[in-house]
């Protein structure tokens, strides 16, 4: 008679997968095969797009200095360059809640570094 190998480890791993695939549609949640094959697809997905969530919010922090900037005759490119030689070390994701939030606070320090 052959014997049983690692029944109770196997069930748990994909009672784990189908767990992860519940809110699918059809097979995709109840079906073993085409469940595996959605959270392969979906956790993919998520460890990709956790990355572009970084490079999201860093233009998002660009384009709202750049308005900031605008608004007082500079490009965004100049304050950069003008903050890090007066050796100002404000981080983008600061600068632009300062600019989006406090526009007196953000036409200080523009002129902080605007020689005019």
């Amino acid at each position: 008679m052959s014997r049983a190998k690692n029944n109770v480890a196997a069930r748990r791993r994909r009672n784990k997968i189908l767990k992860a695939a519940r809110g699918n549609y059809g097979g995709r949640s109840k079906l073993y095969r085409t469940a595996k094959e959605t959270v392969q697809r979906g956790w993919a997905y998520a460890y990709k797009h956790r990355r572009l969530r970084k490079r999201d919010f860093r233009s998002l922090w660009i384009i709202r200095i750049n308005a900031g900037c605008r608004l007082h005759g500079l490009s965004y490119s100049v304050f950069m360059d003008r903050l890090k030689k007066a050796d100002i070390k404000l981080d983008r994701k600061m600068l632009a809640d300062i600019a989006a939030t406090d526009p007196e606070g953000f036409k200080a320090l523009v002129e902080s570094v605007n020689p005019i």
